[in-house]
This record gives C-alpha cells, structure tokens and sequence, in this order.
C-alpha cells in the first residue's frame, strides 16, 4: 500500500475477483462481530462459515451483561427483545447442598442459533460477504498477505483472523499444540445441550455438580431454557458410550438433575455434542493469523461469560488491526500489541477458571467448597468478579 492511501481508497483498487480486505474463518460471535465493525468501517470483509444458519452450537448460552453496550452497537435490539435478565447464582453438590448468591454485574439469556443468526443478518447488510457451508482448507500468509484456500477457490487478503471455535482442522493440519497433546484434565471433555421447558425462576441460573461434571440451567428466549453440561469422555465411556445411560447413572445422582431430567420437557428428540473440548492453554496468533473466540483460548464453562470474552476479543482485534492498515504498526507490531492485550484482558480470568474448575465435578471437593464458601459471600462475589470484566 502507498503512503498516504487510506484503506478505503485501497479496497476499491482489490474490488475484483476474490480480493478483500480482510477475511475471517469461523461466523461463531468473534468472527461475527469483528465482520460487522470492519465492515461499518469501510473495509471489504469476507467470512467462512462452514454450517447454514440458522443452527444450533454447543454452549451455555447466559451472557454477561458486560457485553450488552457492545452487541447494541453492533446492531442488536437488545433492549426491545424482552430477554430474560439473570441476576441469581446457585450452586448446588452433587450431594443437593447448595449455594446461593447474587450475580455482582448479572448476566441475560439468548440461544445461539437466534442471536448467531441475527449477526449474520446483520454482517450481510453491512456488505460482508458470508460465505455459508464453505469449509476453509488452508491459510497462507506471504510477502504481506494471505491466500485462504477453500473447496475450489482462493482468496487473497490483507489481513485475516481465526474464530474456527473450540477445534478445527486448521488446528489439527497445523499440529497447533493443544491438539497433539496426550488426553488429560484440561483436553478430553464433552458438551452436550439441550433446549428444554422447565419450570424454574427466569432471572436465576443454576450449576449443578455431578461426578466429573456440571450442568447449567438458564432462561433464554420464548419460554425456553438451555440445560447445557460439561463432563469428561471417560463419563460417557464408562456409560456404553450412550449419553441417556450417562444421564440416568451419573448426572442423576444429583437430586437436582435427576427433578430436571424426569420433568422437564426436551424440545428436540436429540442434543447437540461437541467432543475433545480443551480448556489448555492456545496461542493468540498462529502463522501470523490473529486467533479470536474460543480458537484463541477457552473459559470453562461455569465462569459463564465464554460469548462476552470472544466478543471483547473481537474488538481488540479490530482495534490492532485499524491501527496496522493505517499504519500506526508494523505487521509484527499488530500482532505483538494483540497478544499483549489478549493476555491482560483474558489471562487472569482463564488461570481462576482452571482453578476453580479442579474443585467443580469432584463430588467430595465440590461439596466442601460449597460448604466453605457459603457463611462468606464477600469470597464468593470476589471469585465471581475475577472471571468477569467491565463493560467494554
């Protein structure tokens, strides 16, 4: 690019063919809200996405009110959604003790397959072009730019970004490190949701521990709840590889769960699964791709802001990447200055998720923490707030 000409004036000179200026593997929240402020900006953006929308994914799907000002300028009428507000935390043992505390900031409930839908409504009317069921093959970044290679085609980029979610095969045709690791605590679990209808406060959400496990009750939209839980592969293999046999076996053990799985109405015949999820650490950039949402690195679950932490993310992203095509950074400056503002955003938060997370789904440990930290709430909101952060 010469000096002095504005991106703007750059994309029109790449409007031709598969030429853009950025490109975004993965439509998840990161990628869609850095398509949606890119393109509000003027930039020419192309994202991947290798499902249809509107689909159904694999989360919780409580986000902390964190992020409400944020999604709002991103174009979702949040405010005229009616959306159930969460402002209650309970925590029950395996053994049914349980602990109850108000949420210090609070949280809201929306289904992914809504609210990921809507962004890409959005994306599109702001001049992205989502490329939909286009599964990325490749990512090559050389003399300055990247070639993203997919089923019978190639694009050429200035810049590009990584929300390929929890595992891709980028990251196994790239051996990215927590791939190749050897099965342990942090890299062999399983998710499984379901949409439910239940009755049970709306402005609470509930964790309910079980043997090697926890499961998430939360309100979402149209009188629905998302009943989503976490649980090692060696639950499910020990229960004939059948998640209905785990469910009665093992989750049921928790007299909570067991009023939830007999009561509740399921709204679809099966849930959705994910496997080999890792919360281990990730590398925020990867051949000189910047890594945003959960391909960046995983909060668990039960810290419950996973969707606020991809879409800070994004901004930050978009921030370094402003900043590197108009030249205020070098190509390694922008990629230095993101690692560093992912690190002082999200470390902290991540290193008291995997501590925490030694304690949930061990039936004695879970049970003495509950009962710890139950005559001390001030503990208990100091642990909340050191997995959440400001609104942004």
């Amino acid at each position: 690019m010469e000096m002095g000409v504005s991106l703007v004036d750059y994309s029109t000179k790449m409007n031709t063919g598969n030429q853009y200026d950025i490109a975004i593997i993965g439509g998840g929240l990161a990628g869609l809200s850095l398509s949606v402020q890119a393109a509000k900006k003027g930039y020419r953006v192309v994202l991947f996405e290798k499902e249809k929308y509107p689909f159904h994914k694999v989360c919780g799907e409580y986000i902390s009110l964190e992020s409400w000002d944020f999604m709002e300028e991103l174009g979702l009428p949040l405010s005229e959604m009616g959306l159930p507000v969460i402002r209650k935390l309970i925590v029950s043992a395996p053994n049914g003790k349980t602990l109850e505390h108000m949420l210090p900031l609070g949280g809201f409930g929306i289904s992914r397959y809504k609210l990921d839908a809507m962004l890409a409504a959005i994306a599109k009317q702001n001049g992205v072009l989502v490329k939909e069921q286009t599964k990325v093959q490749d990512i090559v970044f050389k003399e300055g730019q990247y070639t993203v290679e997919c089923s019978g085609s190639s694009y050429t980029v200035k810049m590009a970004a990584g929300s390929f979610g929890k595992r891709s095969n980028i990251d196994f045709q790239w051996q990215r490190k927590f791939v190749v690791q050897k099965p342990d605590k942090l890299n062999n679990y399983i998710g499984v949701k379901y949409h439910i209808q239940y009755d049970f406060p709306e402005d609470t959400i509930a964790l309910h521990n079980f043997k090697n496990g926890y499961c998430g009750i939360s309100r979402i939209e149209d009188d629905r709840y998302c009943l989503c839980y976490l649980t090692t592969a060696d639950n499910l293999k020990r229960s004939n590889s059948e998640i209905k046999t785990m469910e009665a076996g093992i989750l049921s053990r928790n007299p909570f769960l067991k009023k939830i799985f007999a009561e509740a109405k399921f709204l679809t015949s099966t849930p959705a699964v994910i496997s080999q999820i890792s919360f281990s650490k990730k590398t925020q950039v990867e051949k000189h791709l910047l890594m945003i949402g959960d391909a960046a690195g995983m909060i668990t679950p039960l810290c419950g802001n996973g969707m606020s932490m991809a879409m800070h993310a994004s901004k930050i992203a978009f921030n370094q990447i402003t900043r590197y095509f108009e030249r205020e950074l070098s190509h390694a400056e922008m990629e230095n200055e993101y690692q560093q503002e992912w690190d002082n955003h999200f470390q902290g938060r991540l290193k008291t998720g995997r501590f925490i997370q030694r304690f949930f789904g061990n039936p004695v440990l879970s049970n003495l923490l509950i009962s710890a930290l139950k005559p001390f709430p001030g503990i208990v909101s100091s642990i909340i707030r050191k997995t959440h952060g400001q609104p942004f």
